[in-house]
């Protein structure tokens, strides 16, 4: 009963998150010619170029990325981004039969909505666990298959800057400065949702016996430093290896995930940091911190 319950709230949930992320395409992007990175902003552009509703283009897109991840990473992972790669574009569709402008004439403004709605409706599927299927499933194929020696995030970065690149030629420069400025808001209010306002740094500390496989992952899928020590368990006398890291919540989401699949039994530790001094992504040089 209670598996059928959470199955329920979990699709209304995940409803609700595409509802608000396509409220943000239909209602402020599209109508303000503003657009976005990713699969949705591709879908767009293509939409000026070959004349098909870019509904239908995201469709054709998606079903491509999941013929790929189907045929490359094998059934398990397109099972993972599936549901989703069907469900946000038919709501797409299904909205723009409504007539609605949410704002209009004012660039600046529509792009601060359009960040924050779709934000919240990205950050709320993110926080399910669900992929759109877009860029980030593109950017692990390539990793794996292709470039194993870039990380996925910076595979992502490059594609969603391909995006926005296109869309400057295709839209105007300013359109693309509008994209960048609403990135950047979306990927703030993602966060929020997904981990509220507290931290923006963890330091995790696991204990498992399948280390090395973990370690991996967090050093070249995430691209986040990692240290190993030996540790000896008091009540069982053996000797473990540890793994610390310090990653972003995201980060430690995703590592969450690939330790639950291979090892549920492990032990982690998850620690909220203030700050951290050191070269790396969202850490401060202390050569320039004063």
């Amino acid at each position: 009963m209670n598996n059928i319950k959470k199955f329920i709230y979990d699709t209304f949930y995940l409803i609700a998150g595409c509802l608000i992320t396509a409220f943000s395409v239909n209602f402020i992007l599209k109508p303000n010619g503003l657009i976005t990175s990713g699969i949705t902003g591709l879908s767009i552009v293509l939409e000026k170029y070959l004349q098909i509703n870019y509904s239908y283009v995201y469709y054709i897109i998606t079903f491509i990325i999941l013929i790929a991840a189907f045929l490359l990473m094998g059934k398990k992972e397109i099972m993972k981004i599936i549901f989703l790669s069907v469900l946000y574009p038919t709501v797409l569709l299904l909205m723009q039969g409504i007539e609605f402008k949410f704002v209009e004439n004012d660039l600046l403004l529509a792009s601060i909505y359009f960040s924050i709605f779709y934000g919240i409706g990205v950050g709320m599927i993110l926080r399910k666990g669900f992929s759109f299927g877009g860029t980030d499933t593109i950017a692990r194929i390539l990793n794996k298959r292709f470039f194993p020696s870039i990380n996925v995030s910076y595979l992502m970065l490059i594609l969603d800057g391909i995006v926005l690149i296109t869309a400057a030629f295709a839209f105007g420069r300013n359109i693309a400065l509008y994209s960048i400025i609403s990135q950047l808001i979306v990927t703030r209010v993602c966060d929020y949702i997904m981990f509220g306002f507290g931290t923006k740094l963890y330091k995790l500390e696991i204990i498992s016996s399948k280390y090395e496989e973990i370690s991996n992952y967090i050093m070249y899928e995430l691209g986040r430093g990692v240290t190993l020590f030996k540790i000896k368990g008091c009540y069982t006398n053996e000797e473990k290896i540890q793994i610390e890291s310090i990653c972003s919540p995201n980060q430690a989401v995703l590592i969450q995930k690939l330790i639950k699949k291979i090892e549920p039994g492990a032990f982690v530790k998850v620690l909220p940091v203030i700050n951290v001094w050191g070269k790396g992504r969202r850490f401060i040089d202390i050569s320039t911190d004063d």
